[in-house]
């Protein structure tokens, strides 16, 4: 029943009935914020009040447990779930509500009654540590309501790492209150391409989010046991920055935020100014972000404008650098030297490994595995998310009626399917180094939160068992409990996944172009030309 796999279950005989007055003893204060999480999920559809006492859940640390594991009893005179953390009991208690009907999942009770749970017995703990979505908030806001949801359905996956998206050159998506016009007229562009259809669809877009904001969606987090991570890209993929501040380019045009999809050619310049105004905005990021890792982005940054630009040739010669890659190599040491002094690591696309990577950085490897394995065997830790195996954008099938097709067919089976350790790293000392890994939704074609269900589920389910069950997963076994057991769990939640078959009528997009990538061009991208891949 349960999405991910546990480790280990033993059925029981006979079964517990929460009723309204089911107890609830929680006798270590450090579980308090738990016991409330499980009250506001379980509460308003079964009816049950929770009030403390004895002889109904109990919610326990163990200290004999690892960190994140779990023990989960349910027996005919009471459910106990033991932890070896806080962050294991949370997950103890997402095994309880998948242990519960589906209507459980709904936000007020559909009929009278007890609610009965099968006895049964549970270990279980994860594979990894980083188990991550990343959520692109760049190219299309999605608001704080709906950011907070995504983390829900997140925590409910045992999925504990967001990584957000939020700064690109289509839109600046972070208050900065010592650059104001970074959200002044850097979060919003006239208009949007539709798809990859040409010309745009004449409708202003724009959105970002407070500071207070994300104080809220990281606390909010902190009680699911998610961690947020930033992102804010440098040197490349920041036009929306240099339009808010011309002086921040390399040819001091005045440019407005990007209206269409791809890489676009603006880049920061590596002036002194420049560097100042980047450490200045990474000191604000650090203070709304508590996570060790930051995310500098660091990806596909092209070199065009470096090479035109008398300051940054100079530079170069005056630093003693061979080339361009050198350059952006020693702009983002300069971004990780500054972190440091913050007690901050710098998280990187595997672009930043090209010119040299800076001590500590972590990568974050999406053309393919390669630069994960280069990585990890220079001794850095890395999370692998390559883009054909877990980029959940991509078209679900091959079929006409998939909206807005991007990318190569990835189906659900081919993300089960996915093995986040490199198989040139596997039994290797370096293999410890693969921290974990992450799906992402780059949401060039996801306008809107339907959308966003619809590409993200069931795949992201999928995609939670691969990072926290065994290796040795069973397929057949998944499908079942997907199929029997957890959409209707989604029905419940409202969310507006695909469904297995294909899309509904009101999810497709006719007449929308996309861009889809057939395998030989998927290959030769990643080789060589990665703008026409992400």
């Amino acid at each position: 029943m349960i999405i991910p796999a546990p480790s280990r279950t033993r059925p029981g005989t006979g079964t517990f009935a929460l009723g309204p007055d089911t107890p609830l003893h929680v006798p270590d204060p450090e579980l308090a914020p738990v016991a409330a999480v499980l009250r506001e999920q379980l509460a308003p559809a079964t009816g049950c009040h929770f009030p403390p006492g004895r002889g109904g859940i109990e919610l326990a640390l163990d200290a004999g447990l690892g960190a994140e594991t779990y023990q989960l009893t349910v027996a005919a005179d009471g459910i106990r779930i033991a932890g070896g953390d806080a962050a294991g009991v949370f997950y103890g208690v997402q095994s309880l509500r998948q242990l519960l009907p589906p209507q459980t999942f709904r936000r007020a009770p559909l009929s009278a009654g007890p609610v009965l749970v099968g006895c049964t017995e549970i270990e279980d703990r994860p594979r990894f540590g980083w188990r991550g979505v990343l959520l692109d908030v760049a190219r299309h806001f999605f608001t704080k309501r709906d950011v907070l949801r995504m983390i829900d359905l997140m925590a409910l996956h045992k999925l504990n790492v967001l990584h957000l998206h939020l700064t690109d050159d289509q839109g600046w998506r972070l208050e900065i209150k010592r650059y104001p016009r970074l959200t002044e007229a850097g979060c919003w562009r006239h208009e949007s391409q539709q798809g990859w259809d040409p010309g745009g669809d004449g409708r202003p877009h724009g959105g970002y989010y407070t500071q207070d904001d994300i104080r809220e969606i990281v606390a909010h987090a902190a009680t699911r046991h998610v961690t947020v991570i930033p992102e804010v890209d440098v040197p490349g993929h920041t036009q929306a920055a240099i339009t808010a501040y011309p002086e921040l380019g390399n040819t001091g045009e005045q440019l407005q935020v990007a209206t269409g999809w791809g890489v676009g050619t603006r880049v920061l310049n590596v002036s002194d100014a420049t560097l100042d105004f980047v450490r200045n905005v990474f000191d604000e990021v650090v203070e709304l972000f508590p996570g060790t890792l930051i995310g500098v982005g660091g990806d596909e940054c092209p070199k065009e404008e470096w090479k035109a630009s008398e300051a940054a040739q100079a530079r170069m010669a005056a630093l003693g650098l061979r080339n361009e890659d050198e350059l952006q190599s020693w702009f983002i040491g300069q971004v990780s030297d500054h972190l440091a002094t913050r007690g901050r690591r710098l998280l990187g696309w595997d672009e930043i490994l090209e010119g040299g990577l800076p001590p500590g950085a972590t990568v974050a490897s999406w053309r393919d595995h390669h630069g994960a394995v280069k990585a990890a065997r220079a001794g850095h830790d890395v999370i692998t998310s390559p883009a054909r195996e877990v980029y959940l954008d991509y078209r679900q099938s091959a079929s006409p009626d998939e909206p807005v097709p991007v990318g190569t067919v990835l189906p659900i089976e081919e993300v089960y399917a996915f093995e986040p350790v490199p198989e040139e790293l596997a039994g290797t000392q370096a293999e410890e180094r693969v921290l974990g890994a992450q799906c992402g939704l780059w949401t060039e074609a996801i306008d809107n939160v339907r959308v966003l269900d619809f590409q993200a589920f069931p795949r992201m389910s999928a995609f939670a068992e691969t990072v926290w069950s065994s290796a040795d997963r069973d397929a057949a076994s998944f499908m079942t409990r997907l199929t029997e057991h957890h959409l209707p769990r989604l029905d419940a939640l409202d969310v507006e996944y695909r469904p297995l078959d294909g899309p509904h009528p009101w999810q497709r997009r006719p007449g929308v172009r996309g861009r889809p990538v057939e395998m030989a061009d998927y290959l030769a991208g990643v080789a060589h030309d990665t703008r026409n891949i992400r």
